[in-house]
């Protein structure tokens, strides 16, 4: 039995050792950042690698925390990102001054989000979601002396004060109207009566804020750009991905019988994110606001796979969020390291940035192109099964707006690889010497970027696995 409670809670228990551990080095002699950080990189190494060592069915908690194989793989895929997150960091975070504190806030926001990934109970997702959003906004301020951190971490700790109220308010009527919280038993209490429908709308508002889907996304670009890079690309990737695959299984577990109420509304939502996000990205000359319009506009793309309500939906779902991490990150990783270096952000910058840098150019077009779904990236075979999985309600009107959007994507995705490779600039970015711990986190980007897309056994396992959801 107590073998069993180790097994289930392995990720968990993990994460909560690197914690104490990083608490303990924190409180003795001090350290060199660079020794720091090879502890930390190697600590999250040894955190991503046992998510692939003794896994199993069940339950704990009085059914309160739940884990099997596809949860474990969607863990692991948070383990990846952190990992890779943290070795891109490396040129900022060697000269910061608060190192440990900085990854004790991210592992803080890691350990809520996969208790909210495991929740059985409508409350432990509630609990899980403050646990890893507290922390989040208070690293958003980590630039202590810039006044826009401390201006996003405002914002987003506002943004999502309002967002909880609206989803606690939302699971007080649920639970008003069906008397329990229990994911498994609502099923059997929801009829679709008025007051349920307005329940479940005020928790589709607190996901949509949490995802940020047009209209609920007015926070994300200040937030993005005003936050360290290091944390945008967090927001941007861990977050998202860890409030998206508990979103599709609470709509196709929990809300099964409203399927008709919520397919309408994530019609709505998917087009107005996707064409939302695509013109605010056009206008954009900040990396990181664009980044953060263009992540909205891939949320469309997603809730558009959400819809199909099925094993290809869900499997969809996770898959592009598997090619998203590698795309964002080898994206943010190069805007990471000229940020780091040289202090730039806007993409006006990187006008004839391959004439001294050539190999970060091609890591950002690649990543670029995999965002826009160019083939034969990764991001062209993520989009094709969202958009095979939308068609399965056979709604092609919603299908043919997607993929016409699509193409409105390939241009202010364009414009930046036109700026990089053939803009003149009389000063462009020097060349930048690349850690090898950045340059390890760049080439497993463009290899997943690759592989992920051209290896299909990927993808069926990913299928196989989300047969039992």
């Amino acid at each position: 039995m107590l073998a069993d409670f180790f097994i289930l809670l392995k990720q968990e228990l993990v994460v909560t050792a690197i914690i104490f551990l990083l608490l303990f080095i924190k409180l003795g002699k001090d350290r060199s950042n660079e020794t720091l950080l090879g502890i930390i990189n190697l600590l999250l190494f040894l955190n991503f690698a046992s998510g692939f060592c003794c896994s199993q069915d069940g339950m704990l908690f009085n059914d309160m925390f739940h884990t099997n194989p596809l949860i474990v793989l969607e863990k692991n895929i948070l383990n990846l990102a952190i990992w890779l997150i943290s070795l891109q960091s490396y040129s900022w975070l060697k000269t910061h001054k608060h190192v440990i504190e900085f990854y004790l806030l991210l592992l803080s926001t890691l350990l809520g989000m996969f208790f909210m990934i495991s929740s059985g109970n409508l409350l432990m997702f509630y609990l899980g979601l403050e646990m890893s959003t507290i922390p989040l906004a208070a690293a958003a301020n980590f630039d202590l002396t810039k006044r826009k951190s401390s201006e996003a971490a405002m914002k987003l700790i506002i943004s999502s004060a309002f967002s909880s109220a609206l989803l606690l308010f939302g699971i007080s009527l649920l639970f008003g109207t069906t008397g329990t919280l229990v994911l498994t038993e609502l099923p059997a209490h929801l009829s679709a009566n008025p007051l349920q429908i307005f329940a479940f709308i005020l928790v589709l508002s607190g996901f949509a804020f949490k995802i940020s889907a047009v209209p609920f996304h007015l926070w994300t670009a200040d937030v993005y750009e005003g936050a360290p890079v290091a944390v945008t690309a967090y927001l941007s990737v861990v977050s998202k991905a860890a409030v998206l695959f508990v979103f599709v299984s609470v709509l196709y577990n929990a809300f099964k019988p409203l399927a008709d109420v919520w397919y309408n509304m994530l019609f709505i939502l998917s087009l107005a994110t996707i064409i939302i996000g695509n013109l605010f990205a056009i206008r954009q000359d900040n990396f990181k606001r664009f980044l953060a319009f263009s992540s909205i506009a891939q949320v469309g793309f997603i809730l558009l796979g959400i819809s199909g309500s099925s094993q290809t939906g869900t499997a969809s779902v996770i898959y592009f969020i598997l090619i998203y991490v590698f795309s964002n990150l080898a994206a943010f990783g190069v805007i990471s390291l000229v940020s780091a270096v040289k202090g730039k952000e806007n993409i006006s910058d990187y006008k004839a940035f391959y004439t001294t840098n050539p190999l970060l150019s091609w890591v950002i077009t690649i990543a670029l192109f995999s965002l826009a779904g160019v083939p034969p990236t990764a991001g062209f075979f993520g989009k094709f099964f969202l958009l095979t999985a939308g068609a399965a309600k056979g709604n092609y009107w919603w299908i043919g707006i997607a993929a016409l959007n699509m193409v409105v994507s390939f241009y202010y995705y364009l414009r930046v690889v036109k700026a990089i490779f053939m803009d003149s600039n009389e000063q462009p970015i020097e060349k930048i010497s690349i850690p090898n711990y950045s340059k390890l986190a760049l080439i497993i980007c463009v290899a997943g970027i690759i592989i992920t897309g051209l290896a299909s056994c990927v993808y069926d396992y990913i299928y196989s696995l989300s047969s039992g959801l």
